[in-house]
């Protein structure tokens, strides 16, 4: 079976307006990232992933150290996972890197198992649409979270191969809890 965890990165630094989001390294995790981390380090391990590739940006790259020392999953960066730059990337060329890499950790996962892959909203967004996400559902999502993300900060979505009829199944399986939520 291929199943691949399609993952945002926790919650970065906002408050360093110096640096700036799309560039690398970009900002670094926050305290609150720090902790979402280590949530999604236990569902991952729950769901059983073998693998994590992640973005060389500084919030995703935090973000895989902090789930592989909690779960003991192997990590490996991946540069095509990075950051959308609208500035310097044409939005289809984005979406062609990423269904290039997808497609690779795809083949990957139905060797070895599941396996997580490590990004940003807009780079993920892209996934969905070419993994047959309606473009409506979508434009929800985006007004649903923040940035006009698809996904919340270390939120995570899971797409599972059906061979029967050849289409991606796709849910969105782990929300990190507000602090409401824990307290």
């Amino acid at each position: 079976m291929t199943k691949i965890y399609l993952v945002r990165h926790a919650s970065p630094d906002l408050t360093l307006k110096h640096i700036p989001y799309d560039i690398h390294p970009g900002p670094p995790l926050s305290p609150k990232g720090e902790t979402e981390s280590q949530a999604l380090a236990e569902f991952l391990k729950a769901q059983g992933v073998v693998k994590l590739y992640y973005s060389p940006f500084a919030r995703s790259a935090r973000t895989a150290q902090i789930i592989s020392a909690r779960s003991g999953i192997p990590c490996v960066e991946e540069k095509r996972l990075a950051e959308w730059r609208k500035v310097d990337e044409k939005g289809d060329k984005a979406a062609e890197r990423m269904s290039l890499v997808f497609d690779d950790i795809a083949r990957e996962s139905a060797v070895i198992g599941p396996v997580a892959l490590l990004s940003h909203g807009a780079p993920i967004a892209f996934l969905l649409l070419a993994l047959g996400m309606e473009k409506d559902t979508l434009s929800v999502l985006k007004k649903k979270f923040d940035g006009s993300n698809p996904l919340p900060p270390a939120g995570v979505w899971a797409a599972e191969w059906h061979e029967e009829d050849k289409t991606w199944d796709l849910k969105l399986l782990f929300t990190p809890a507000t602090e409401e939520e824990v307290h």
